[in-house]
């Protein structure tokens, strides 16, 4: 892969990254899911457009990418009206209750609901749109203070609660397992995150499908998707070492 982090990447070069990158991780998407008794359909690959230019996702969406995700709800409402159709549009990062308005509505995918206090507000503010919101739950699989989220024993009872809010419908679960340099370990909280999976779609709550497991980035998405990930959020290993202007 073509790559410079001595120096802000150019719109040009950040294409040429990407389209050096995009068909192997393709590849790789479509190995693992295999070696995991699936199909390459099976998986979405959700490019993490995080600083990215409007420009170059633009230019990914041409080429075939299938689903954008947003961080940051500044930056999404920057690049929303500009962005090309033809992808889905997630948002993926960490969303606090004052600024759930701005996104409600716009994107097909809440990945990020922490609370059930959060899943009341998308709720709200969706009812008055008109529609459901489809969301997952984050959970909080290494119990880390530093982030949000369910933890793994939480999850039920909180669905259950969640699943009675008008205007949201829950679609599955997503996490940020801890950084490892371990990758057993790391694939130990995927293994956790699929049998919780499991245990909760047994269960047939009212309200909810949990049809997605939004887990696995740049660094471990083949392991991800091997333990049963069935989207995962590709940035850096697509476009290369981010310019961070937001």
């Amino acid at each position: 892969m073509t790559e410079n982090s001595s120096v802000e990447l150019s719109v040009e070069q950040r294409k040429e990254i990407f389209a050096d990158n995009f068909e192997d991780i393709k590849g790789r998407i479509s190995a693992a899911a295999i070696k995991s008794g699936r199909k390459p359909e099976d998986i979405l690959f959700l490019a993490a457009t995080k600083t990215i230019d409007i420009q170059v996702i633009n230019y990914a969406i041409s080429k075939g990418l299938p689903a954008v995700g947003e961080n940051k709800v500044q930056e999404f409402l920057s690049k929303e009206e500009q962005l090309l159709s033809g992808a889905q549009r997630h948002f993926i990062g960490h969303l606090q209750s004052n600024k759930a308005k701005d996104i409600v509505g716009k994107v097909s995918l809440i990945h990020s609901v922490h609370s059930v206090k959060l899943a009341r507000i998308i709720g709200e503010l969706s009812v008055k749109k008109g529609i459901t919101s489809d969301i997952l739950l984050e959970v909080n699989i290494g119990k880390e203070e530093s982030k949000s989220g369910f933890l793994a024993e939480e999850v039920l009872e909180n669905l259950k609660e969640i699943s009675k809010i008008k205007g949201v419908f829950v679609r599955g679960l997503m996490t940020i397992p801890p950084i490892c340099s371990n990758s057993s370990k790391n694939r130990a909280y995927f293994k956790e995150m699929y049998n919780l999976f499991l245990d909760i779609r047994s269960k047939k709550i009212d309200n909810s499908s949990m049809e997605f497991l939004s887990m696995g980035m740049s660094d471990d998405f083949e392991a991800a998707i091997e333990e049963g990930a069935n989207i995962v959020r590709i940035g850096t290993a697509l476009f290369g070492k981010r310019n961070y202007t937001f």
